[in-house]
């Protein structure tokens, strides 16, 4: 982490390394996940639940690969922890091959040709915006603007990581400030990378959630399985094996947004809350690592603003 500009923050309960923007130095700066928040460790309790899930990462790689016993990440997957991404970007259909568009939290990025949008591609970033940080002990405020006169496209995008004084409690804050003569609409999700310790996924962990859980494609059964409210697995996931399925089955209230993933063996978990209904939601799990992925709207009118926290709250105990 000495080769990246980062920030640690503390409050006694939580100690965090977290990544900071830079386009020549930052531990990402690829064009799919925001540049800001990325927490490449968290301790509590003695338990460390980020961490890499992935041995390598090289360019050129589509998302991930296995290369023997390592998991190679493409640069625009390599990220960590609680990484977000803003995954519609703003502009992209209406653009001719060669001109602009915009990913929220990234920049100002070229589009090559006539090919559909892709995650997984690398697009020339022709204005990385200007990006302001502010750091205390225990938290850490990114300011991140951008301008596109071309596209009519342009926001303030305003985030803070905090830790609750006295409590093993994270919250992360969002402020999107649309300034431009469009409207942003798109919907914000969080990759959830949970490591636990470097742990494998297998029967210790199981996801719990305050609704029935429905999905249109169930998991293999001989790998993990639904009851109720509860997803479990049935055995350590090894090799090139994965449990990734849509989660439905949520209402139109905040309430549901609230999962725990948790290590029964251990009694080590984190639980995930908003403010903001989920509009979608899915899991994708392989033997490194443990995602829950939530999605929110956060689609904002000119002159508007939208706001919306997330809490995590990790614990140790049985």
């Amino acid at each position: 982490m000495a080769d990246h500009p980062t920030a640690v923050i503390s409050n006694g309960f939580i100690r965090a390394t977290i990544y900071l923007p830079d386009a020549d130095r930052g531990f990402y700066r690829s064009t799919r996940f925001d540049w800001s928040g990325m927490i490449g460790d968290l301790e509590s309790g003695g338990h460390e639940f980020y961490g890499p899930w992935f041995t390598k990462s090289q360019d050129g790689v589509r998302d991930f690969i296995y290369r023997d016993a390592d998991i190679v990440a493409g640069a625009e997957s390599s990220a960590l922890g609680p990484a977000e991404e803003f995954p519609a970007p703003q502009g992209f259909v209406s653009a001719p091959a060669g001109g602009t568009f915009v990913k929220i939290g990234v920049g100002l990025l070229r589009k090559p040709d006539d090919a559909d949008y892709s995650a997984f591609a690398r697009y020339e970033l022709v204005d990385a915006g200007r990006w302001a940080v502010e750091t205390a002990g225990d938290s850490v405020t990114f300011v991140h603007e951008l301008n596109d006169p071309s596209s009519d496209y342009g926001y303030v995008y305003r985030k803070t990581i905090r830790l609750i004084s006295g409590q093993s409690e994270l919250v992360i804050a969002h402020r999107l400030q649309n300034t431009g003569r469009l409207p942003i609409e798109t919907t914000q999700y969080n990759h959830n990378f949970l490591t636990s310790g470097g742990t494998s996924t297998g029967a210790a962990f199981r996801i719990v959630l305050p609704f029935a859980i429905q999905t249109s494609h169930p998991p293999d059964s001989g790998l993990a399985a639904i009851d109720g409210n509860v997803i479990s697995y049935a055995r350590p996931l090894v090799d090139r094996e994965r449990v990734s399925f849509p989660i439905e089955g949520f209402s139109a209230s905040a309430a549901d947004h609230d999962v725990r993933v948790e290590n029964t063996q251990t009694g080590a978990g984190v639980r995930i809350r908003s403010d903001r209904p989920l509009v979608r939601a899915y899991l994708w799990s392989i033997r490194s690592v443990i995602s829950f992925e939530p999605f929110v709207d956060v689609t904002t009118q000119p002159d508007a603003t939208t706001e919306w926290t997330s809490t995590y709250t990790y614990y140790t105990g049985r």
